[in-house]
């Protein structure tokens, strides 16, 4: 008899998971069918507790921009909570966020973000990357872990002021954790978790991979930190975590200080996390799609041509004069659609939002897709075309729907140096190799596998044949 009922309670859970996967798949899917009925901003229920969704350019620019104080919160996204604690900047709030996130912006610019400093680590890193590919032989190769290998190079750069060769096992072990955790948190599964948390504590999940995944990253993390104490020169910081640990020394006697190694170890996480795979996946979606539109790889790799040529390596000063080359990077970043509903914010106090009443704290979910996705300012928004970037006579065209980082207070840390590494490795890999596809480009498939809290492109292998 308990055996029956145990069998019954397994079935119902399954389907009650089942039926709230469905549950949430139209509600992210559906959104654009609320805001007709519903407008711009509407309350969608994922769980107990409400969520206010912003949709469209207009009011997402409006909450996150103009009023970006009152809608800086973080909003609750209980896995994260369950791994960093609320410690470190991603998901933290308050006094926390803000210190945190004021000497991360102001280290990482003292050690050459957004400066021509960083770009040559950049530049070299493009050239090991071309090096590594020149070793596939024009051989069919998933890119997978060489195009992470990349990015991650370049934070562990400046977080480490280390780089690792692309065959360290160490290094392979980070790729897959972050790859397969990106993979995970995409899931309908995890979705379910972030409404009813109190499952992840009674039934096995992937899940619990992530959880596994997180420790090791942190513990490989927490590992470089003690080796960085015992090396410390308070007068000669090599890298962030040194300035970190120079910082927890100066406010040693602050029993409110956020300089502490729980904040250096979540914050290091953070940031090697998120430098490594949203820029490692968009240039692995790029490749598919220029795979897949091979007039339109033909016409970048003939500016190419033009305007850098073969003899040396392409430079931050060229794309003001590659037009379409900064058309295709923006088109790439606005079709992906890389965080379709952005990170969750939350309002930090009662706000009065067009003649609505947001409670303080509430989660607000903004439609990144709705603004990429405008089919006003980016006519037929679901076809791949440079286009949506260049005015009529051929020149780039900006635009303020472009917000893949998302915008405001919250606004991806990293921009500018994602922005940089997409230009430099990208045109680096086109400048030297032809992409060849292993099948009729027509029969190549770009919708993404998973499509939850982040689009992943599918698996795909290509060839890379030199020029």
């Amino acid at each position: 008899m308990g055996v029956i009922v145990y069998v019954e309670a397994i079935t119902i859970t399954i389907l009650f998971i089942y039926e709230i996967q469905k549950y949430l798949k139209l509600c992210l899917t559906k959104m654009s069918t609320f805001s007709k009925v519903y407008g711009p901003v509407f309350t969608l229920y994922l769980g107990l507790k409400p969520s206010v969704v912003l949709h469209g350019y207009d009011a997402v620019k409006e909450a996150l921009v103009d009023l970006g104080e009152e809608f800086a919160g973080r909003g609750s996204f209980p896995l994260s909570e369950k791994v960093n604690k609320d410690f470190g900047i991603l998901f933290s709030n308050g006094k926390r966020w803000k210190e945190l996130r004021r000497f991360s912006l102001m280290t990482l610019r003292n050690f050459g973000m957004g400066k021509r400093s960083i770009e040559d680590r950049v530049q070299e890193e493009a050239r090991c990357l071309v090096e590594e590919l020149r070793k596939t032989n024009g051989s069919p190769c998933d890119p997978t872990f060489i195009l992470g290998c990349a990015p991650c190079n370049v934070i562990c750069s400046i977080i480490f002021q280390k780089r690792f060769e692309y065959k360290d096992q160490n290094f392979l072990n980070l790729m897959e954790k972050f790859n397969e955790n990106l993979r995970i948190i995409s899931s309908p599964w995890i979705q379910v978790c972030s409404i009813f948390p109190a499952l992840m504590d009674y039934l096995p999940g992937s899940h619990n991979t992530i959880i596994k995944n997180f420790d090791y990253v942190k513990s490989y993390v927490l590992e470089k930190i003690k080796e960085h104490q015992e090396s410390l020169d308070v007068n000669n910081p090599r890298d962030f975590i040194d300035c970190f640990l120079i910082k927890m020394k100066e406010e040693k006697n602050n029993q409110q200080s956020e300089f502490t190694i729980e904040n250096l170890l979540t914050t290091v996480t953070d940031l090697f996390g998120a430098g490594t795979e949203t820029t490692s996946t968009t240039m692995r979606y790029g490749l598919l799609l220029l795979l897949k539109h091979t007039n339109i790889t033909a016409k970048v790799q003939e500016e190419i041509d033009q305007v850098i040529g073969r003899h040396r390596s392409p430079c931050m000063q060229d794309r003001r004069c590659m037009p379409y080359t900064e058309a295709v990077l923006h088109e790439i970043q606005r079709y992906i659609d890389l965080i379709p509903t952005s990170v969750p914010h939350a309002v930090t106090c009662d706000v009065k939002f067009r003649n609505y009443f947001i409670p303080k704290g509430t989660r607000i979910i903004t439609s990144l897709t709705s603004v990429l996705h405008d089919d006003k300012e980016f006519p037929n928004p679901e076809v791949f075309d440079p286009g949506h970037f260049l005015d009529e006579s051929g020149n780039f065209k900006k635009s303020d729907y472009f917000m893949p980082f998302s915008s405001g207070k919250r606004i991806c840390l990293g921009e500018g140096l994602a922005r940089m590494e997409l230009f430099l490795f990208l045109t680096t890999i086109l400048q030297n190799f032809k992409l060849k596809p292993v099948i009729d480009p027509k029969d190549i498939d770009t919708t993404p596998i998973a499509n939850a809290f982040g689009r992943v492109p599918p698996l795909y292998q290509l060839c890379f044949i030199p020029v």
